[in-house]
């Protein structure tokens, strides 16, 4: 089986740490105290949810925001068209001036916030929803146990 805290295979012994005891591998029984010597991993009794027969794929689909293509050209010319400079742009959005001049020559992508501001101020569309769809075997999904890292990374989406 898998250490509790990394997911490294291998003998694992039980340590308490951070006040809980976890089946953990000898280097990370480290950061903790080691109550119980090494055992081998057939040893271990596991849970798991059942696993079904199924082989499929499983679609798994996020939506991501982007700014669209040519947005240098979108946003040049909204602003040309409005009789602005790209000092006056600046100001109205509360940005600087060298953030719209690399915006505008296409040396810099303007992140979700910033082109949110120049659709605002500028009546334009610059950000678009892309659906990525993404697979995962569902044995997969079902068979994996979970370490604290996968907790970790899961809270933080």
């Amino acid at each position: 089986m898998q250490c509790d805290m990394c997911g490294k295979e291998g003998n694992l012994c039980k340590a308490i740490i951070e006040g809980v005891e976890m089946d953990v591998c000898s280097g990370c029984a480290k950061l903790g105290r080691k109550i119980s010597q090494e055992y081998n991993i057939k040893e271990r009794v596991v849970f798991s949810a059942p696993q079904r027969r199924t082989r499929r794929m499983l679609p798994r689909e996020e939506i991501v925001r982007g700014v669209v293509e040519g947005y240098s050209n979108i946003v040049k010319r909204k602003r040309e068209k409005f009789g602005l400079k790209q000092e006056e742009l600046a100001k109205k959005i509360a940005e600087k001036v060298s953030v719209i001049h690399n915006i505008e020559s296409g040396h810099l992508e303007p992140s979700i916030k910033i082109a949110e501001k120049l659709e605002k101020f500028l009546k334009v569309k610059l950000i678009e929803e892309i659906n990525e769809q993404k697979y995962e075997k569902k044995e997969d999904m079902m068979a994996r146990e979970l370490t604290l890292g996968d907790m970790i990374n899961i809270k933080n989406k």
